[in-house]
């Protein structure tokens, strides 16, 4: 009995110490690329080509996330209002989940398929086939080269991609609303901004800066630490998809607290 308990005891020290090790490497990491962002050299064409690529490559899957959202949500709020007879509180809910919570998180899990998986693939590819030290043979910081882009890009593109997601939500809601519910196309209208508070969207476009920043380091972390050949490369590309979901579903509670102090 004393052997199991102390076997049991010594498994979860191994987890826990485990995790602090991974968590203090990560906390490195975090802070070298943060100090390399605020410092020179920034390569400017770096720069563009991942805003391109995390922004502009992004917009058809947010898009399309975003309208079906608006429409699904539509019918849910009117299908759920209606047991109360409250049915006129559609379009203000719709358009406050969106800009508050759905918007925000469900662009950044897209962008986390698309893009941290990609992050993770190449920048692992890059390190098994030491492409990297080369960088570092070559005089170039990697961190330059690979993440300080990478992070910059992610914080900046994100919240335009919400703010799009946002309007294309609250449309999906509003054609829903007036084509299949008989709402009125001006009184929906009035509803959506008359309850609309500049807070709700501010906080949906700092959710998003930080969800981006954590896409990008969730992206480039698995990837520039693999090991192992291909199947090293496959486990960092399902590692940056998956931690950046669970923390981007953290840091969205940690934040609404931060804004929204009940």
């Amino acid at each position: 009995m004393v052997a199991v308990s102390t076997n049991f005891l010594a498994a979860i020290g191994r987890i826990f110490l485990a995790f602090m090790a991974a968590t203090g490497r990560l906390s490195v990491f975090t802070a070298t690329a943060l100090s390399h962002c605020v410092t020179p050299p920034i390569f400017p064409r770096l720069l563009f080509r991942q805003m391109m690529s995390i922004g502009y490559y992004s917009l058809p899957v947010v898009g399309m996330t975003a309208v079906f959202t608006g429409m699904v949500l539509a019918l849910q709020i009117y299908s759920g209002s209606s047991r109360f007879n409250a049915e006129g509180a559609v379009a203000t809910i719709v358009v406050i989940g969106i800009t508050r919570e759905l918007g925000p998180v469900l662009t950044g899990l897209m962008v986390a398929g698309r893009v941290g998986a990609a992050m993770a693939a190449e920048i692992g590819t890059m390190r098994v086939t030491e492409q990297i030290d080369a960088l570092t043979t070559l005089s170039t910081n990697p961190f330059k080269y690979l993440v300080v882009p990478r992070l910059i890009a992610g914080a900046l593109m994100l919240p335009l991609l919400v703010l799009v997601a946002d309007i294309i939500g609250v449309m999906g809601g509003y054609l829903v609303g007036t084509e299949k519910l008989g709402f009125n196309s001006a009184s929906y209208i009035d509803n959506t901004f008359e309850f609309l508070e500049q807070i709700d969207v501010v906080s949906g476009l700092v959710k998003a800066s930080a969800f981006g920043f954590i896409v990008s380091l969730m992206g480039c972390y698995p990837g520039y630490h693999s090991r192992g050949g291909a199947q090293g490369v496959g486990a960092a590309t399902t590692n940056a998809v998956v931690s950046a979901s669970i923390l981007i579903l953290a840091a969205n509670y940690i934040i609404t607290e931060l804004f929204f102090d009940i």
